[in-house]
């Protein structure tokens, strides 16, 4: 068997009583960051005819309906013109560098682009609710069910650079952290970036090429539509929430394992996937285990309710999409 079914546990709030109610939903939008996760929470934000800004230093197309602003996140000032001319009821935190292999090869510069802007937000956007979007990458790989109660051990640049992220922010009232698992979706093969799992495996199967991925690295995908639903339920959350979220898919799966899920759905001949050890590879620098289960999600009332989707109907989802791309 490749993937198993991971149950959440109990809910037991973190952080204590005493913190401040909400705000309602609508409202202003400012997503900080305009890559694959941000331009999927923006789009959910638009279907809810939201007002939604999104901001980054590269020039990106926003999605149809959604504003889009220059944005160097590191600089102080840059951030808190930008929230005196917005104004924004809540913020999305989806920024600095998170290619792992990156972070590893540049680990100063990955931690101060990380903090500085979850620390820029946080001293500047009080009022609104801030969400920040942050990873499975600070645990050490030793466990397979972490929670929001599990204490963090990051094994690499990208975790010890989030975590730092994480701590920044924590002293704003109304701030969330939202750990997500490995996030997957559809991308275009020339979007011109190194693409998620999901779609780099998929592109080259339906293309007839083989596919090496490591057999013994774990991870709990969630798709990108479902971190957008979550973070939807989250922004507009009326009452108190607890200041730490993990966010994982339902599934706990090799890449080895989720690549063979993607060749059959695909209709890809399974010879394609080449099962490797992380060793070596890009991966390396990943712990074991990147995998998360919460105890909270299920339990709140603005998130209890969100189904968030296992690798198998992720992949029905997703197929037509590669199919009729390549």
């Amino acid at each position: 068997m490749t993937a198993d079914r991971r149950r959440d546990g109990a809910f037991e709030r973190p952080g204590g009583a005493g913190r401040p109610a909400g705000p309602v939903a609508g409202g202003r939008t400012l997503v900080v960051g305009s890559g694959f996760v941000g331009t999927g929470i923006a789009r959910r934000l638009l279907a809810d005819r939201e007002e939604v800004t999104l901001a980054s230093r590269t020039p990106v197309p926003p999605p149809e309906g959604a504003g889009w602003t220059p944005l160097d996140a590191t600089d102080a000032g840059a951030c808190g013109r930008l929230l005196d001319r917005l104004r924004p009821h809540r913020v999305v935190l989806v920024h600095g560098p998170s290619d792992v292999t990156w972070c590893e090869e540049h680990p100063d510069r990955a931690a101060a682009a990380h903090t500085a802007v979850a620390a820029n937000f946080a001293a500047r956007a009080r009022g609104a609710r801030i969400v920040m979007i942050s990873t499975d990458n600070v645990f050490d790989g030793t466990r397979a069910d972490n929670s929001e109660d599990t204490p963090i051990r990051p094994a690499n640049a990208y975790g010890r650079a989030k975590a730092a992220a994480e701590q920044a922010l924590a002293g704003s009232a109304e701030a969330v952290v939202l750990r997500v698992s490995l996030v997957y979706g559809h991308e275009p093969a020339d979007a011109g970036k190194w693409l998620n799992f999901f779609s780099a495996c998929a592109h080259r199967l339906v293309r007839g090429e083989s596919v090496t991925v490591p057999a013994d690295q774990w991870t709990t995908p969630v798709l990108v539509d479902d971190v957008a639903e979550v973070t939807a339920a989250v922004l507009g959350a009326p009452g108190p929430l607890p200041p730490l979220l993990h966010l994982g898919g339902p599934d706990r799966v090799s890449r080895a394992g989720w690549a063979s899920v993607i060749a059959g759905t695909l209709g890809a001949h399974p010879g394609l996937v080449v099962p490797t050890d992380r060793a070596g590879t890009r991966y390396a620098s990943r712990p074991e285990n990147t995998c998360l289960v919460s105890g909270l999600l299920h339990r709140l009332p603005a998130t209890r309710g969100v189904a968030v989707r296992g690798v198998a109907e992720g992949a029905r989802l997703l197929a037509r999409a590669f199919t009729a791309a390549d």
